[in-house]
Order: structure tokens, then C-alpha cells, then sequence
């Protein structure tokens, strides 16, 4: 299931006017929290990231990166992702899950017949969608990270039930 040690946390995005800030896109449940947890790292763990909070846009956090003064020190950070050590977050509530917990369980229908395997979540601003490869094949499938698709969860024994919508139903019996 992959290193589940660090979580991602958010990224970086464009520069910010003049001065080297930067917008950053967080992941964290409070989104100004990402400057709470400390210093942050680098996907390959190279390079650590302190930053502030400057303000809250609707485009996303504005924030300064300590050891970055100017536009073009901002502009080389675009698209970096950011990273926290797990044992730095609070521990999740009941019902609630991190998606680095989900990417890579086992996703089985509720008869218990193997699907394939969750390689990703999204959130395109209407609530999170997992990404279902489908067992034996290169195919993926958006699932509503919901009740109603999703019936059970369960991290510690690596899967997860999930109804598939009726439009797959559909394109497997034809």
C-alpha cells in the first residue's frame, strides 16, 4: 500500500506578486493548518519547506516560504508538493479517513468479489472520488466517495466495499 508515514498536505502553486509569495493549495481540514505542522517536505524527502500564511484568498492560501524573496524563487516552486510526517496530525475522527489510508485498499462489491484497486483521490469541489482500477485490466472508475457507493471502510484489513454505479453495471453485462 505504499508509505503511509507522510501524508500529502498540500502544493504549491503560482507566484503571488512581487515579493516571493506563493499560493498554496492545502489539504488540510482547516486549510491555514498547514503552517501548524511545521516545517514540510518534499515528495522525495530532499528539501524542507517552512512557510506562513499570509491571508486567505478564494484562489487559495497566500503564503511566504522562509529563504524565498523574489518572484523567480517563488516562480521554481511552482507545483511542488508538500508533505507532513503522519505523526504530526491529529488522529482521524470516526468515519473519517485520510487518503493516503485509502489509496491502494482492496475495493470489493458487497458480495465480497474482488473490483480492483483505489490508485486515487480527487476532490473537484462536490466531495471526494475515488479512483477504482478495475481488477485485471488498465481501466479506472470514478466512484462518489458517499454512503450509497461506498458502504464500508476497513484501513486495518486493507479494503473497502463499493457498489458500482449502474452505468459500469451496465457496460460489464454487455
Amino acid at each position: 500500500m505504499g508509505d503511509k508515514s507522510r501524508v500529502l498536505i498540500g502544493r504549491i502553486g503560482a507566484p503571488h506578486g512581487v515579493r516571493g509569495e506563493v499560493l498554496i493549495q492545502s489539504f488540510a481540514h482547516d486549510s491555514q493548518a498547514i503552517a501548524s505542522y511545521g516545517p514540510l517536505e518534499t515528495e522525495d524527502g530532499t528539501r524542507r519547506v517552512e512557510l506562513s500564511v499570509v491571508r486567505v484568498t478564494p484562489k487559495g492560501l497566500v503564503a511566504r516560504i522562509t529563504g524565498v524573496a523574489d518572484r523567480n524563487g517563488a516562480e521554481a516552486l511552482k507545483g511542488l508538493a508538500l508533505y507532513v510526517e503522519r505523526s504530526r496530525l491529529p488522529a482521524a475522527a470516526e468515519d473519517e479517513f485520510y487518503h493516503a489510508d485509502l489509496i491502494g485498499l482492496r475495493a470489493v462489491d458487497p458480495e465480497g468479489r474482488a473490483l480492483g484497486t483505489i490508485i486515487a483521490v480527487g476532490n473537484y469541489g462536490a466531495g471526494d472520488i475515488l479512483e477504482l482500477r478495475l481488477e485485471g485490466t488498465r481501466e479506472t472508475e470514478l466512484i462518489p466517495f458517499a454512503g450509497a457507493y461506498v458502504p464500508s471502510v476497513d484501513v486495518a484489513g486493507g479494503t473497502i466495499t463499493v457498489v458500482l454505479p449502474v452505468s459500469v453495471e451496465a457496460d460489464e453485462t454487455e
